[in-house]
C-alpha cells in the first residue's frame, strides 16, 4: 500500500513517504525506485527514482557511470530529491548515489517483461480503436502493433454529462466537480492513449491544460492522488489479438471524485485470457502512468467476471500493483474455479444428451446448480478448452489449428494461450485438468433424488477429454508438471500472498436462478473466502455484498458501489496511516470501516446487514439468494475448490446413505477401479505458494 492519506500533489506524496521497491542505502544515502514495485521489473527505458539522505547538494547520481543528477529536483523539506531517469538500455543498469547502489533491469516498451515470449500470431487492433476524443489510433507502425501516443483534453458537459473535446475557448457548458480532497475544479480531463506491451492503453485524470502538462513532481491539477485500474471481462476468444477496447476509463463518479482511471486492452479477458500477461500489462501501464503524473497514494482494482480473475491473481501473485479491490461476478481464477465447473457441466451435458430416464430435477440435483438450464449454459462455456471453437474473428481461418488440415496452427483455447506458463508436450500446452475419482451426483444419490443405477451409469459413462477437448471414455488426467506450476506460481489463487493484506469488496448481482442458467454462480465468492481463511486464519479483509439481478449492478451509477468505492478509499487511508505494531494483514483487518460489512439487499432495496454464509437457506440473505453448489461439491468436494487432482482411496460403504445390492457394489468397484476422491486429504501435488512475482 501507498502512504500516507489524502495527498493532493505528488510533492507532498514524496515528502511524506511511500511504500516503494526495495531500496539501496549506504552511508545515510538511500535510493528508492518509485515507478515499479521491483527493480528487476522496469520497462520503457526509464525509471522514477528518489534519493534521500544528508548532504544531497553534494551527491551525484549516476547510471552506469553516466551523470544523471540534472534529472533530479529537491523535494519539499529538502531531505530527498526525485527524478525521472531515462535512456536505460535493455538489461541491467546500476544506479549509484554516493556509496548507495541500486541495480535495475529494464525491459522494452513492447515487452515482454515477465510473461514469457510474445504469442504468435498476433492481430493488431490499433486501426479500429476509437479514443475518448473520437479519433482512431491509426494503422500499427511496427510488428508489435505500436501506434503514436496521443493526448486529448475533454470536458464534461452540464447539458448531457458526456465528455466532449475541449475547444480553444472555455465552453459555456463546462461542468465543475468537487473531488475527495474537497477542491472544486473545472471538469476537464486529460486523456492519454497509446500502446505498451502490444496492448492499447488509455488513462484519464482531471487536469487543466492551462497549468501545462503534468509531471511526476507536480501532478495533475485535479488529481486526488488515487488510481483506479479497470479490468474487462470475458475469456472465450481471448487470444492472438491486441483488441479494440479496454476496461473503460470514462466513469463520471471516479473521474469526478478526482481519481485517475486507467486500463489496457490486454486487461480485458475477452481479448487476453492469460492472468500472467494481464499482470505484466497492468504493471507496465501503471509504471508509465506513474512516470507521467506521479505516484498514486493507492491503486484500486475494479473488475467483474473476467476482470475479477485478474484483480485477485495480480494482487496475490504480484504484490505492490494493487492496494485494494472492488470486484464483482467473482471467480477466484479462470483455470480452476471456473474451468472445473464448466468442464464438469460439459461432461454432464454430454452424458445427459443420450442418457434416458432422468428427469430435469434429477439432472439439476446431480449438477448442484439452482436451475437445470445452467448445465447446458455452462457446457457452452466449457468449450473454451477446445482449440477449435473460440477463435477470435480477427484471426484468419488459414492460421487456425485443425487436427488434419493445419496441425501446427494457432490453438484457440485457454491452456494453449498460457503455453508459457504451463509448458508444452506433444504439440500442445500441458493441462492441469483432472476428474479422476470424482463421484458425480453423490449428494443427489444420498438424498434419494437419483437411484443407485443412475449414479453408477453416470459415473461409468461421464468420461473425460483428450487434449483437443474431444470426449473420451476415460477420465481426464492432469499433467503433473502443470499441477505443480498451478500451486507454486499462484495460477490457482492461494490467498496467502498479496491478497492477505489487500482489502477486498466482493459484489454480486444474483444470477444462480436465472431460467436459462448463468456462469456467474454465487458459490465462487465463498471459494475465494475459504481460500483466504485457509491461508490467513480469518476473512477480515473480505466483505461480501449481494443484490438482485436488476438495476445498475456493478457500476458507480449504483449507490451501493459508489458508497463501496468511498468506503474502500477510507479503508486504505486508515490502514496506511496505522503505525501501530502488527502484521500487514492485521492492520487491514482492524482498519476496516464500521459501515463496510457483509450485506444483501432485498429486491425492494432494503439492506440486510448479516454475515454471508455458504448454503441454500438458513439466513435472510440466503433465503433471498441461495448459494447452490457446484458439481464437485455434489461429489463431496469442499467449497474452497483448491484441489486440482484429488487423492484417491477405495470406495467405502460409509460414503453412501442408500443400500447397494451385491451386483451394484461389484459395479461400483469396476467404475472406480482406481478409487474415489478423498476430499479430506491434500490434493496430489498440492503445495504452498512459491516466491512472489513469478516469471515465465
Amino acid at each position: 500500500m501507498k502512504r500516507p492519506a489524502a495527498l493532493i500533489v505528488l510533492a507532498l506524496t514524496l515528502l511524506l513517504g511511500l511504500a516503494v521497491a526495495p531500496a539501496a542505502a549506504s552511508d545515510g544515502v538511500r535510493i528508492d525506485l518509485l515507478s515499479s514495485p521491483r527493480p528487476d521489473q522496469v520497462s520503457d527505458g526509464n525509471a522514477l527514482l528518489r534519493v534521500s539522505g544528508a548532504g544531497l547538494d553534494r551527491v551525484k547520481v549516476r547510471v552506469d557511470g553516466r551523470d544523471v543528477t540534472s534529472a533530479f529536483t529537491v523535494d519539499p523539506g529538502g531531505g530527498s530529491m526525485t527524478g525521472l531517469v531515462d535512456g536505460l538500455k535493455p538489461g541491467r543498469a546500476t544506479v549509484t548515489a554516493a556509496t548507495a547502489r541500486l541495480v535495475l533491469t529494464n525491459h522494452p516498451r513492447t515487452g515482454p517483461m515477465l510473461a514469457g515470449p510474445h504469442e504468435k500470431p498476433f492481430v493488431c487492433g490499433t486501426a479500429g480503436f476509437t479514443t475518448l476524443a473520437g479519433a482512431k489510433l491509426g494503422a500499427p507502425t511496427d510488428a508489435n502493433c505500436s501506434a503514436p501516443t496521443r493526448v486529448d483534453y475533454l470536458y464534461r458537459s452540464t447539458v448531457d454529462r458526456k465528455l466532449k473535446v475541449l475547444p480553444a475557448t472555455t465552453p459555456p457548458d463546462l461542468a465543475t466537480t468537487t473531488t475527495t480532497t474537497g477542491r472544486t475544479v473545472p471538469y476537464i480531463v486529460r486523456v492519454e492513449t497509446g500502446v505498451i506491451n502490444r496492448s492499447i492503453y488509455e488513462y484519464a485524470v482531471l487536469h487543466d491544460p492551462e497549468a501545462g502538462e503534468p509531471t511526476p513532481r507536480t501532478g495533475p491539477t485535479g488529481w486526488n492522488g488515487g488510481l483506479v485500474y479497470t479490468f474487462g471481462g470475458g475469456c472465450p476468444g481471448g487470444w492472438y489479438q491486441q483488441g479494440g477496447n479496454t476496461g473503460g476509463i470514462n466513469d463520471d463518479v471516479m473521474l469526478g471524485r478526482g481519481y485517475a482511471v486507467a486500463s489496457s486492452s490486454l486487461n480485458v479477458f475477452g481479448i487476453n485470457c492469460n492472468g500472467v500477461l494481464a499482470a505484466e500489462t497492468m504493471a507496465m501501464t501503471r509504471e508509465h502512468v506513474i512516470e507521467t503524473i506521479g505516484v498514486p497514494r493507492q491503486t484500486i482494482g475494479w473488475g467483474c467476471s473476467g476482470g475479477s480473475y485478474q484483480v485477485f491473481q495480480i494482487a496475490d501473485n504480484y504484490p505492490g500493483l494493487l492496494d485494494g479491490i472492488l470486484a464483482a461476478c467473482v471467480f477466484p481464477e479462470v483455470g480452476f474455479a471456473t474451468l472445473h465447473t464448466i468442464t464438469d457441466a460439459l461432461l454432464l451435458d454430454h452424458y445427459f444428451g443420450t442418457a434416458t430416464g432422468w428427469t430435469d430435477e434429477q439432472k439439476r440435483a446431480a449438477s448442484g446448480f439452482g436451475k437445470v438450464g445452467t448445465i447446458a449454459n455452462l457446457a457452452g462455456a466449457g468449450k473454451r478448452i477446445d482449440p477449435r471453437v473460440y477463435c477470435p474473428a480477427q484471426l484468419p481461418a488459414e492460421l487456425r489449428y485443425d487436427p488434419v488440415k493445419n496441425p501446427d496452427g494457432a490453438r484457440c483455447d485457454v491452456y494453449d494461450h498460457q503455453a508459457n506458463v504451463w509448458g508444452t508436450a506433444d504439440g500442445a500446452a500441458r493441462r492441469p485438468l483432472d476428474n479422476v475419482g470424482i463421484q458425480y451426483g453423490l449428494a443427489a444419490l444420498n438424498a434419494g433424488t437419483i437411484s443407485v443405477d443412475q449414479f453408477l451409469d453416470l459415473n461409468a459413462k461421464v468420461g473425460g477429454f483428450d487434449q483437443d477437448a474431444n470426449f473420451v471414455p476415460g477420465r481426464t488426467v492432469a499433467d503433473a508438471r502443470a499441477v505443480d506450476t498451478a500451486y507454486r506460481t499462484g495460477q490457482l489463487t492461494n490467498g496467502g500472498g498479496g491478497l492477505a493484506s489487500t482489502p477486498i469488496v466482493d459484489y454480486r448481482q444474483y444470477t444462480d436462478e436465472l431460467a436459462n442458467g448463468d456462469i456467474h454462480l454465487r458459490f465462487h465468492s465463498f471459494s475465494l473466502r475459504e481460500r483466504l481463511r485457509k491461508a490467513n486464519g480469518d476473512v477480515g479483509n473480505h466483505v461480501m455484498l449481494v443484490q438482485s439481478n436488476s438495476g445498475p449492478g456493478f457500476s458507480t451509477a449504483n449507490p451501493v458501489m459508489a458508497d463501496a468505492l468511498a468506503s474502500l478509499d477510507r479503508w486504505l487511508e486508515s490502514t496506511d496511516a496505522d503505525d501501530r505494531p502488527g502484521s500487514a494483514h492485521a492492520k487491514v483487518v482492524r482498519n476496516k470501516p464500521a459501515e463496510l460489512v457483509d450485506a444483501c439487499w432485498t429486491p425492494a432495496g432494503e439492506k440486510i446487514a448479516e454475515p454471508q454464509i455458504d448454503g441454500v437457506r438458513t439466513t435472510r440473505c440466503n433465503t433471498l439468494y441461495p448459494v447452490w453448489p457446484s458439481p464437485r461439491q455434489v461429489a463431496g468436494g469442499k467449497v474452497v475448490n483448491d484441489i486440482v487432482k484429488c487423492k484417491v482411496r477405495p470406495a467405502s460403504p460409509t460414503d453412501y446413505r442408500v443400500p447397494f445390492t451385491a451386483e451394484q457394489s461389484q459395479r461400483l468397484r469396476q467404475v472406480f477401479r482406481g478409487g474415489v476422491c478423498d476430499w479430506d486429504a491434500r490434493g496430489v501435488g498440492q503445495r504452498g505458494l512459491g516466491p512472489a512475482w513469478p516469471t515465465f
